[in-house]
């Protein structure tokens, strides 16, 4: 089998990278399949298993589809004739004749866990054959295919290589071997399933050939990583987390982005909420591939964000024309860290830290009773949520408002992360500034959500004084991830919890942890209708499904990382292992499904699907427990929580 060998790779920054494609690698060798048309110029199977498994039997295109060929000739596109298969002994060639004796020569090759596809141009009249594209059906129902290109144009084309991630079947290098320039278009449609990537070869002439690589791409763990059997399990399922958009909503609604948006899969949304998971996760691995970087993609997603869905009051947009998220404006602050942090892109900081202080001042201004903590416009009373509102977070079918202590925890670590930024350009006065705003929010935070009944953190404090306490490890699990517990106090509180769901009954960490342990009443549901609503009052009907209690995987990182800024490994640990074995089977998504309780992005207790879109990235997040179960990665992606 082919390999391509790595190279040592250095961040701008303090972060170096290992080979990204590896050399040698312990298990099995990457496996891939391709299977030729006999009648014509088609491949009808195409797969891989970059682990060596059995997902290489599973077709990654669409049924009564392959990829397919076309011409340009005279200014017109013309599909590929009909031509037989000539089978050799590792490949498959075909001869098509174009127009008058120009032909094209199309090989198909397989070594190993490599594929090849070589076209070549032959014939006197092959100087009308202007250009050839060719097209790729990928199946988003089988998993969101999707590719990291070198670079996504203004205009929505990206240009070669790229890698091309069929999620938990692994990652390809895409390339042409000569170098010669390759652009493309990822085409989708949520409606239909369907996500076409096409790539244009162009010039063409006689005797001029393209060849296409696929190469097995196996992320190397990052640098200083002790565990490296738990990143073996990992590397596989990494990039699933980053899913560019492909080109699939309607241009004319004011809610489409353009493609390449890191979003929820790669025919659905993006949503700045959500923007800090991606970041985060590329933070760790910035350099996939010698010449592919995650970090532009970071880039022109957050730019977007910033420069096209912030109101005038400084209010970032989540997703579509919802507002009165506040973890919205606090993601793009962490994401902004995160980048500069990767690259040391100072430029860029420089010419966009003013808008980042216009978002981060909404925030500072939703502190509306002046106690430190910021509250949400939402007033989380029972009974309010009512469509087509949302909650002020991500979990927004839930009646979260005013003072969150979720939204608040993702809040004290963007203010923090501002803080660093404005330091690193020697803007003392604002650093202070946003200095003391963490620092407010800190010391206001235990007072205002911790349940002395329960002895953890209530998720949210209504403006009518309730404390809204459904015993959640994610809304306990940040406050103690971010310090805003000392970890003496976490660590008895995550046993506690820890207690909790032993006496309901929870036993099935592979799918991680659910979110609450105790049933949502209905009045803190979005009502009338939506994903999960019970209908009883206690909540207990539809207890397990979606936001109900519903397990995603995603959120569960800040439990697991709780445990290892508390000083207690050993839970965290048993729980990552089982979602691991979980992950190496592919059992976090069931494809694109858009079909609420079809999908498999949340489960019930025992592992029904509970959710709507099948695949979502966010879930693949609780990954980055692999490294922050060590103590020098956890001191590198918290270094602003700890200022001193």
């Amino acid at each position: 089998m082919n390999r391509v060998i790595g190279i040592v790779l250095a961040l701008l920054a303090s972060v170096s990278l290992p080979p990204i494609i590896a050399a040698a690698s312990s298990g099995p060798a990457p496996v891939a399949e391709l299977r030729a048309d006999p009648q014509k110029p088609s491949i009808t199977f195409l797969s891989w298993d970059t682990e060596g498994g059995p997902r290489v039997r599973t077709n990654l295109l669409r049924k009564q589809a392959g990829v397919s060929l076309r011409f340009l000739v005279d200014q017109q596109w013309r599909e590929a004739p009909s031509a037989p298969a000539e089978s050799r002994s590792s490949s498959t060639l075909y001869d098509v004749g174009i127009i008058d004796d120009a032909t094209a020569t199309w090989e198909l090759t397989r070594r190993g866990g490599t594929l090849s596809l070589c076209l070549t141009v032959r014939g006197a009249a092959a100087g009308r054959i202007k250009a050839a594209e060719i097209l790729f059906p990928f199946d988003p129902r089988v998993t969101p295919t999707t590719v990291l290109p070198a670079k996504w144009h203004a205009d929505g084309t990206l240009h070669l290589p790229a890698v091309v991630s069929a999620p938990d079947f692994g990652q390809m290098l895409l390339r042409e071997t000569a170098g010669r320039p390759v652009a493309g278009r990822l085409l989708g449609s949520r409606k239909n399933k369907t996500v076409d990537l096409t790539l244009h070869l162009e010039p063409l002439g006689p005797g001029t050939s393209f060849t296409l690589d696929l190469t097995p791409v196996l992320l190397p763990p990052p640098e200083g990583l002790r565990s490296t059997d738990l990143w073996r399990q990992a590397r596989r399922g990494w990039l699933n987390c980053l899913q560019p958009t492909a080109e699939w909503g309607d241009k004319g609604n004011p809610h489409s982005a353009p493609p390449g948006m890191l979003g929820n899969n790669v025919v659905s949304d993006p949503a700045s909420c959500s923007l800090w998971f991606y970041a985060d996760q590329a933070f760790w691995m910035p350099r996939i591939a010698p010449e592919i970087s995650l970090a532009p993609l970071v880039r022109r997603t957050f730019d977007w964000w910033l420069d096209h869905k912030v109101r005038p009051t400084g209010e970032m947009i989540a997703y579509w024309s919802y507002g009165g998220f506040l973890d919205a404006n606090s993601s793009p602050l962490i994401a902004a860290w995160t980048y500069f942090e990767a690259t040391g892109d100072r430029s860029w900081l420089a010419r966009r830290i003013d808008r980042l202080e216009i978002i981060a001042d909404f925030l500072a201004k939703r502190d509306v009773d002046a106690d430190g903590m910021i509250e949400a416009t939402q007033s989380g009373n029972l009974g309010t949520l009512v469509q087509p509102n949302r909650s002020c977070s991500w979990f927004d079918a839930l009646n979260v408002g005013h003072k969150d202590g979720l939204t608040n925890a993702i809040a004290y670590r963007a203010w923090r992360c501002l803080a660093d930024l404005e330091h690193r350009l020697g803007r003392a006065e604002q650093r202070t500034r946003y200095t003391k705003l963490a620092d407010r929010l800190q010391a206001a935070y235990r007072d205002v959500l911790f349940n002395p009944k329960t002895g953890w953190l209530g998720m949210w404090r209504s403006a009518d004084g309730e404390l809204h306490d459904y015993a959640s490890p994610v809304w306990n699990g940040i406050a103690i991830e971010y310090g805003l517990l000392p970890p003496a106090e976490g660590k008895e509180i995550l046993a506690r919890l820890r207690a909790k769901m032993a006496t309901v009954g929870f036993t099935r960490f592979d799918l991680g942890v659910p979110p609450m342990l105790i049933p949502v009443r209905r009045a803190d549901y979005l009502l009338p209708n939506a994903c999960g609503i019970p209908q009883k009052e206690d909540g207990a009907d539809t207890f397990g499904y979606y936001m109900n209690g519903g397990i995603t995987a995603g959120q569960v990182l800040h439990f697991l990382a709780a445990h290892y800024v508390a000083g207690d490994p050993e839970p965290a640990d048993k729980i990552l292992r089982a979602m691991l074995e979980r992950q190496q089977r592919g059992e976090f998504q069931n494809g694109v499904t858009d079909a609420y309780p079809k999908g498999i992005d949340w489960t019930t207790w025992d592992g029904k699907p509970s959710g709507y879109e099948g695949y979502l990235a966010d879930s693949f997040r609780f990954l980055q427990a692999v490294l922050l179960r060590e103590q020098a990665f956890r001191d590198r992606l918290y270094r602003p929580l700890n200022p001193s």
